[in-house]
C-alpha cells in the first residue's frame, strides 16, 4: 500500500480536525480446546490464553499510533462465545471464566474484553441457558467484560423464548448495576457476524483463525466536514449522487488508513496473528462534529429523526459501503452507520427536542448497521416490554437478511426525559418514552417465530 503525499497531508488534517481515529483494533482469540469444566481449570486455562496472545497488543499499538499519528482509541480482545467453550460445565466455572476474563483484561490493559456470549437463535442448550442466566452477575461484578446473545437469523427465524428471557435478564442487569450502565456491555443480535470488532458484540466466530485482528474505522466528522466542504465550493444545490460521490470519496481515504494501521499492527504482533476484517462502520462518539446525527443534518434535515432521515441514512449508509469495499479486500464485520442515542451528539440533541423517537429510531435501524443502540427506558418497563422491543428489532434483521441488535438500557428510578451521563464514549443518556399497551400475552407463548420463506435458499 502506497501513500502518495497529497494523502499523507490529507490524514494529517483528518486527525487534527475532523476527528479521524481508529475506533478499535481487537483481536480475536479461539478459547476452544478447554482441557477441564472445573472453575479452576477454566479459570487458568482463559487468563492464560488471554495474556499469552494479548499481552503485546497494547504496546503494538501505540508503536504503531506514534508512527503514523492516527489514534487507536480503544484496543479491545474478544474470544469464542463461552456458552460454546463451557458447555456441560457448572455454574461456578461460568463465574470463574468472567472472572479470568476481567483479571486477563486489566492485566493486558485491554479496554473491553467480548465474547461472554451464546449462539441461540434455534434454540439454547442447557450451557446456553446457563450462560444467560448468569449475565447480571457477570455483569454486576466486572467492569470490562462484555456479553451478548444471538436470539434470531434469516435462516431459523426468531427464538422467542430465549428473547423473553433476555428482557428479564436486562431489567435485572438494570437493577444490579449504578444507572442500569451494566446494560451499556449486554448485547443482543439478530444475525450477529463472527467477526464484529465492535463492543459490546464481539466475538471470535468458530470459522475464524486462531489469532486475528479486526479493525473498527471511525471518521463522522471526516465524512462531515468533507460534505460541508463541498457545499461551499459548490454553492449551488447538490444532487444526491454528487453528495453520495464525496462521502464515497472520504470512505476510501477513512478504509485506507484503517487497513494500513492494522497491518501494521499484525506485523508488529508476528505469528500467529493474521489480519482479520476491516469494519468500515461510522462509530460516533459525544465530540461536537464527530456525528452521524449531524451529517444527516447537513445534508438537508432539520433535525436527525424528521422525515426524510430514513432515507438520507440509505444514502450515507450506501456510499460508506461503496467507497470502503474500493479501499478495502477485507471488508467485513458490521460495515455500515451506527446510530446509538447517547454516544452522538446530534442523536442526543433530537431526542431531548423530540424529534428522534423510539418508533422513528425503529424506521432507520432497517438501514444501520446495527440497531436499537444505548437507548435508556424508564425504569418501571416491565420485561414484556424490553422483550417485544426486542423482538420487532429482531424482525427487521430477519426479514431483511442483515444484522440488528438491540442494547437497551432500562435506568432505574427513571422516568420519560430524564437524562443519565454515563461519561466518556458511553455519553449522555436520555430516557425515551415506550408505549405502556401490555403485550405480555404475545411475549409468553415463546417457542420460535418460524424463518421467513427467502431462508429457502439453498
Amino acid at each position: 500500500m502506497i501513500y502518495r503525499p497529497e494523502e499523507i497531508s490529507e490524514t494529517i488534517r483528518m486527525v487534527e480536525a475532523e476527528h479521524l481515529d481508529i475506533r478499535t483494533v481487537t483481536m480475536g482469540i479461539c478459547m476452544l480446546g478447554c482441557p477441564g469444566k472445573d472453575p479452576k481449570t477454566v479459570s487458568k486455562y482463559i487468563y492464560d490464553m488471554v495474556v499469552s496472545h494479548a499481552g503485546g497488543l497494547v504496546d503494538a499499538a501505540a508503536e504503531v499510533e506514534n508512527m503514523y499519528g492516527i489514534p487507536i482509541v480503544n484496543k479491545r480482545v474478544s474470544v469464542t462465545p463461552m456458552a460454546l467453550v463451557l458447555e456441560g460445565a457448572p455454574r461456578e466455572s461460568y463465574l470463574a471464566a468472567a472472572e479470568a476474563l476481567e483479571r486477563a483484561a486489566v492485566e493486558c490493559r485491554i479496554d473491553y474484553i467480548a465474547g461472554f456470549s451464546a449462539l441461540v437463535q434455534k434454540g439454547a442448550t442447557s450451557g446456553s441457558a446457563m450462560l444467560m442466566r448468569c449475565l447480571p452477575d457477570v455483569l454486576a461484578s466486572t467492569t470490562r467484560v462484555c456479553c451478548s446473545v444471538n436470539l434470531a437469523s434469516s435462516r431459523t427465524g426468531i427464538n422467542l423464548e430465549a428473547t423473553a428471557m433476555m428482557g428479564e435478564v436486562m431489567s435485572e442487569t438494570a437493577a444490579k448495576t449504578k444507572h442500569g450502565a451494566g446494560c451499556a456491555r449486554l448485547v443482543v443480535f439478530a444475525n450477529a457476524p463472527e467477526d464484529n470488532p465492535f463492543i459490546a458484540g464481539a466475538m471470535h466466530g468458530v470459522g475464524e483463525p486462531d489469532v486475528v485482528i479486526n479493525v473498527g474505522v471511525s471518521g463522522p466528522g471526516v465524512v462531515l466536514a468533507a460534505i460541508e466542504r463541498q457545499k461551499r465550493l459548490e454553492p449551488g444545490l447538490m444532487d444526491c449522487q454528487s453528495l453520495s460521490e464525496v462521502i464515497k470519496r472520504t470512505a476510501f481515504k477513512i478504509t485506507r488508513a484503517g487497513e494500513l494501521i492494522g497491518r501494521e499492527v499484525v506485523a508488529r504482533l508476528g505469528p500467529p496473528v493474521r489480519f482479520g476484517v476491516l469494519d468500515l462502520s461510522l462509530a460516533p462518539t459525544p465530540a461536537e462534529g464527530d456525528s452521524v446525527g449531524r451529517i444527516i443534518e447537513a445534508m438537508g434535515i432539520e433535525r436527525v429523526g424528521a422525515h426524510g432521515t430514513t432515507a438520507a441514512l440509505y444514502l450515507l449508509t450506501e456510499a460508506v459501503k461503496k467507497g470502503g469495499v474500493m479501499a478495502s479486500s477485507s471488508v467485513g464485520g458490521l460495515s455500515g452507520a451506527f446510530i446509538p442515542i447517547s454516544e452522538d451528539a446530534g442523536m442526543v440533541d433530537a431526542t431531548r427536542l423530540g424529534a428522534m423517537t423510539l418508533d422513528k429510531l425503529e424506521a432507520m435501524t432497517a438501514i444501520c448497521s446495527v440497531g436499537m443502540d444505548m437507548v435508556a427506558l424508564p425504569g418501571d418497563t416491565p420485561p414484556s416490554t424490553i422483550a417485544a422491543i426486542i423482538a420487532d428489532e429482531l424482525a427487521i434483521g430477519v426479514i431483511n437478511h442483515k444484522t440488528t441488535a438491540c442494547r437497551l438500557i432500562p435506568i432505574p428510578g427513571s422516568k420519560p426525559g430524564d437524562t443519565v451521563d454515563l461519561g466518556g464514549l458511553l455519553g449522555e443518556l436520555i430516557v425515551m418514552d415506550t408505549k405502556k399497551f401490555d403485550v405480555s400475552t404475545f411475549i409468553a407463548r415463546g417457542g420460535r417465530i418460524p424463518a421467513p420463506m427467502n431462508s429457502l435458499r439453498n
